[in-house]
C-alpha cells in the first residue's frame, strides 16, 4: 500500500513505468529541478546511481516493497535491468520538460 506523505514524503502527482528495457541499456541520465521521484521495482531488478555532486551512491532495486527515494537535484541513472524488469515511479510534479537537467556538466555546475 502507498499513501500521499506517509510511505511517499510527497503528494504523488504522476506515475509512470519503464519496462522492456534492453539488456546493457541505460535509462535516466538526468536530475530535475524540482521534483522528488521514488524509484520501485514491482517485478525484477535493475540497479540506480545516485549522485548529487559531491558524492555517488549505488542502489539495487529488487524488491517490491522497497523504494527509493531521489530528491530534487539529484543525478540518476538505471542500468542493469533483469529481463522482464519494470521500474515505477513515483513522482512530486507533473511532466515538464523544462525541468529536466539532461547534461551533466551543466548539473555539477549549478
Amino acid at each position: 500500500m502507498v499513501e500521499n506523505s506517509k510511505e511517499i514524503p510527497f503528494d504523488i502527482k504522476r506515475v509512470f513505468w519503464l519496462y522492456d528495457v534492453p539488456t546493457g541499456e541505460l535509462r535516466g541520465g538526468h536530475a530535475h529541478k524540482d521534483n522528488e521521484q521514488v524509484l520501485i521495482a514491482p517485478h525484477g531488478r535493475f540497479t540506480v546511481l545516485v549522485d548529487d555532486g559531491k558524492k555517488r551512491e549505488t542502489f539495487l532495486l529488487d524488491k517490491p516493497n522497497v523504494g527509493l527515494y531521489i530528491g530534487n537535484n539529484v543525478w540518476r541513472e538505471m542500468s542493469d535491468f533483469s529481463e522482464g524488469a519494470v521500474c515505477l515511479v513515483l513522482a512530486s510534479k507533473p511532466y515538464d520538460p523544462a525541468g529536466y537537467i539532461r547534461d551533466y556538466k551543466e548539473f555539477l555546475n549549478q
